[in-house]
Formats: structure tokens, C-alpha cells, sequence
């Protein structure tokens, strides 16, 4: 800078001639133009040619790979620099730096990012979201949709996995979110979703839905909604559904069912808890009881995450909830029922009466019969047991199909409709104490259903214990005189 500065003093205030300067510091013509037209030297511009990547060289052909594979690959569980970087390091040996990945991905993919302005985080409050990722469930793929609240103040996360978004979901997220952080958020805030919000009204104000309210009214907390289309207001949480999709679900896993892929996702969210995010001196545990601090209790009772419907059985006894059918009692047949849908079962309320419980079922147009439920009927039409739907799939002990043969042997074309007897004790009984109570009376010399359920009750009653003078030591001096049981023969002496 100082010779720069020499140069352009000489030649613009002492008018020296630039052919002179040129001979006396043996600089070409152009240098010095280009020093008498800039008032400082101009920064580096690099040449257009491509540099060279001693280190990175080796591996274009690897990323190039990566990138076209994640192609097919979902949209938003795709690979990130540092995603690459981290493979290059470890299954191909790569000894450059991240800096070199980064780099090179940026002048194959131009990014134009919206800049955002950053938002005040109190303690004590949240944000909720809802996003998608591919996973793979008893060996089908599929999507799910990953449910994630977050305490910006702390950076603790809480996220599930579920078959679908829905109200059970949304409100399932939550009551196990608030149990991970060991609190209630005072403020939550949310997209415009419809699960909570009937309807957009003007600025802030929302229509809501009952069961949004409920699990407000329920917890106290409560909730801001962004704008329309302005998901960058609870940016915090936005980022957080994409961290998750790339760190912890690439590539696709695999899990037996979605309480595996919960237990997994819990423990990577506790292990979060441990990080100390940059400028930082405490945890992210640390500072989650300072969230802690500043959360609401929670309430004496437990939330229940369901979903209440109406509806009518058929006339094959049959409730359409979800797009799938269940079965219920033959006497509720073209009954009105309320239905309630959580997320792991389905219950049937008729004349304010649980009559009947599912297991939930997330796909579609499927029907579910519990045997139980037609055997009703079924004894009063006998002949339609064997050609019975609902029993096509009912696996029995084997000793059922025997005492079966058996009483058909015995009654005749009656026999079956004394087995249908014996099967309607599941009604009051568990499978368990029916099979023990046909075990046992498989050694009879006559058995009908009267027989089985008197098994039942005999193996269920509880015996009589004998009374201890142990610690009542002033009964023992009590005495009682013998009783004459003559006298009970004069009440046969009526009869005769």
C-alpha cells in the first residue's frame, strides 16, 4: 500500500511521466494505470477458470453419485453438505474438510435464502408443528407424520411419530410433549392448521375447534397463530422438523411398528438434552428447568386424545368410523352410537353403555368383526355358524372343536346351538377360564353349557378361610354348647 500510494503521489501531484515511473520500480504500463485509477488496490477476484481440488478431486464423482440417487429420494429427507461430508468421511476416507464439501455443492446449486429478523424467546413457551417423513413399518414404507414441539428458550425438543395427522394425533403430541418437558407451556404457537382452526378471520382472530378448546381448557395454556403462509413466525420449530428428518431418519429406517419408532425417537430427543449449543455456557437439561420454572403445573386429571363421532349400525351390526367399518353387538344393530376414536383404539357407547372396543386401524376401508358380538344371533340362527363371516378368522383351542363333536354326538341337529351356548360365556368370562372349564369338562360323563359355566364360576370362587384366634385372645375363653342335630329330623318328618 505504501508503494501504491508513492506511485500515484508522483505521477498525479509531482507529475512525473509514467514511462519513468515504469523504468525506476520496473512495473509494466498497465500496473501502473490500474494504480492511478484506484484509490487502494482492488480485492482478489478469482480467475474463471476452474480450481483445482487436490483433496476433494477424487470424490466429485461419489457426491455427484449421492446427489443423484437422492433424486428419488423424499423431497425434504434428502442429503445436506454436512450429511455428504460426514459420509465422505467415514465410508470413503475423505481427509479434506467440510468447508471444500460446502463449496463445491454451492456452485452446482445456487441457494437464494429469505432473511429473517430474530425473535424474542421467554421461558416457559412453545411451538408446535406438524411435517412428514418416509419411514418403513413392519417392512412397508410409508409416510408418517412427525409431530414436534420445542422450547426455543432451551432448544429442547419433543418429537412423535404417528400414521397421520389428525385430532387424536395432534392432541396425543402434545400430552406426551408436555410429560417429556415435565411441564405445561404457558404460550403455544401454531400454524393455521384445521384441526385447530375452523376458520382464518380477520388479523388474528380465529374461529376454533371443540376439541382444540378442550385440550386448552384442559391445560390452560395458552396459543398465537402465525399469519397465512407465514410458518417463519415460529421459525424455531420449522427448523427443528427438518433437523429430525435429516438426522435422525436418513437413511429411511426400519421399525416393527410405531411405538419402536417412538421409543427410538425419545431416546435420540433425550440424548439432545446433553448438547451445549454454541455461545452458551449451560446444557440444553440445564436450561430446560429454567423452562421448567416458568411452566404451568399440570392439571389433577388425565387428558384424554380422542375424537367423538356419531353414527348408526348397519343391519349387519356394522359402525363406519374413519372410512373403516367395526363391528358391534347384534342388539345395537340399527342403533344410533357415539364413537370414540383415539389413537391406539376405538370405542362404541350405545344407551350410554361401552358395548364395544377396536383396536385403531389407520388405513382404509377395512372391516374389523369381533366374533363375540354375533353370537347372539347366531344361536338363534345356528344354522349360518359354519358360513358366519365374523368366525372365518376366529381361532379357537382345539378343545373347543371337540367339545363340539361331542355335543353334536350327544344332542343331535341341536348340538351346535348348545356349542354357541357355550361360546357366549365369553360374554362374562375370559378365553382363558372358558378353555380350562372345557379342558375340564372333557372327562364328563354329560356336559352343556349350564355344565362349563358352573366349572367357571367353581374355579373362580374364592375359598373359605378358617378363622384364626391369633390376636383375639379374649375368645378364648368363650364356649359354646354342642348343637343337637337331631333336631333336624323333624323337618323330614313333614314331608312323610
Amino acid at each position: 500500500m505504501q508503494v501504491w500510494t508513492e506511485i500515484r503521489r508522483k505521477v498525479l501531484v509531482e507529475k512525473v511521466s509514467v514511462r519513468q515511473i515504469c523504468r525506476d520500480y520496473g512495473l509494466s504500463h498497465h500496473t501502473v494505470a490500474k494504480m492511478l485509477e484506484n484509490v487502494e488496490p482492488p480485492g482478489y477476484q478469482q480467475g474463471q477458470g476452474e480450481r483445482p481440488r487436490p483433496k476433494l478431486g477424487p470424490y466429485l464423482g461419489v457426491i455427484d453419485q449421492i446427489l443423484e440417487v437422492d433424486k428419488t429420494a423424499p423431497k425434504k429427507q434428502r442429503h445436506t453438505a454436512k450429511r455428504i461430508f460426514e459420509r465422505l468421511r467415514d465410508e470413503h476416507g475423505y481427509q479434506g474438510s467440510e468447508s471444500h464439501v460446502r463449496r463445491y455443492l454451492a456452485e452446482i446449486d445456487h441457494r437464494h435464502r429469505e432473511v429473517f429478523v430474530p425473535l424474542s424467546q421467554p421461558p416457559g413457551e412453545a411451538q408446535f408443528d406438524f411435517g412428514e417423513a418416509v419411514v418403513e413399518i413392519a417392512g412397508v414404507r410409508r409416510k408418517a407424520a412427525l409431530a414436534v414441539m420445542s422450547l426455543p428458550y432451551s432448544d429442547a425438543f419433543n418429537v412423535t411419530a404417528y400414521p397421520r395427522e389428525c385430532t387424536e394425533t395432534f392432541q396425543k403430541a402434545h400430552d406426551d410433549a408436555f410429560e417429556f418437558f415435565g411441564g405445561v407451556p404457558t404460550k403455544i404457537a401454531y400454524d393455521n392448521t384445521t384441526v385447530a382452526v375452523k376458520k382464518v378471520l380477520g388479523g388474528p382472530n380465529r374461529e376454533l375447534t371443540t376439541e382444540f378448546l378442550r385440550l386448552e381448557s384442559h391445560y390452560l395454556f395458552t396459543h398465537r397463530f402465525c399469519r397465512v403462509a407465514r410458518g417463519n413466525e415460529k421459525g424455531h420449530v420449522e427448523s427443528l422438523v427438518g433437523y429430525h428428518r435429516r438426522n435422525f431418519l436418513v437413511p429411511v429406517p426400519s421399525f416393527t411398528s410405531f411405538a419402536e419408532l417412538n421409543a427410538y425417537l425419545a431416546r435420540r430427543c433425550e440424548e439432545e438434552l446433553d448438547r451445549t449449543l454454541r455461545g452458551q455456557t449451560e446444557s440444553k437439561r440445564e436450561r430446560l428447568e429454567t423452562d421448567r420454572a416458568a411452566m404451568l403445573g399440570f392439571p389433577k386429571t388425565a387428558f384424554e386424545s380422542r375424537k367423538v363421532s356419531y353414527a348408526k349400525a348397519n343391519s349387519l351390526s356394522l359402525v363406519r368410523f374413519d372410512r373403516n367399518d367395526y363391528s358391534v353387538p347384534t342388539a345395537y344393530a340399527h342403533q344410533n352410537v357415539v364413537v370414540i376414536g383415539g389413537v391406539e383404539t376405538v370405542k362404541f357407547v350405545a344407551q350410554g353403555h361401552l358395548v364395544a372396543t377396536h383396536a385403531r386401524c389407520w388405513e382404509r376401508e377395512q372391516t374389523f368383526y369381533e366374533p363375540v358380538h354375533y353370537l347372539a344371533l347366531l344361536e338363534r340362527k345356528p344354522g349360518a355358524f359354519d358360513a358366519a363371516r365374523p368366525l372365518e378368522q376366529w381361532q379357537l383351542p382345539a378343545c373347543f372343536w371337540s367339545l363340539r363333536r361331542r355335543l353334536e354326538v350327544d344332542l343331535g341337529r341341536s348340538g351346535t346351538k348348545e356349542f354357541i351356548k357355550v361360546l357366549r360365556l365369553l360374554e362374562r368370562y375370559s378365553m382363558r377360564d372358558l378353555r380350562l372349564a372345557v379342558e375340564r369338562a372333557a372327562v364328563m360323563l354329560s356336559v352343556n353349557a349350564d355344565v362349563v359355566e358352573l366349572l367357571i364360576r367353581a374355579k373362580n370362587e374364592t375359598p373359605v378361610e378358617l378363622f384364626s384366634l391369633d390376636g383375639h385372645a379374649h375368645l378364648r375363653a368363650v364356649s359354646l354348647e354342642a348343637v343337637d342335630l337331631a333336631a333336624y329330623r323333624t323337618l323330614t318328618a313333614v314331608g312323610s
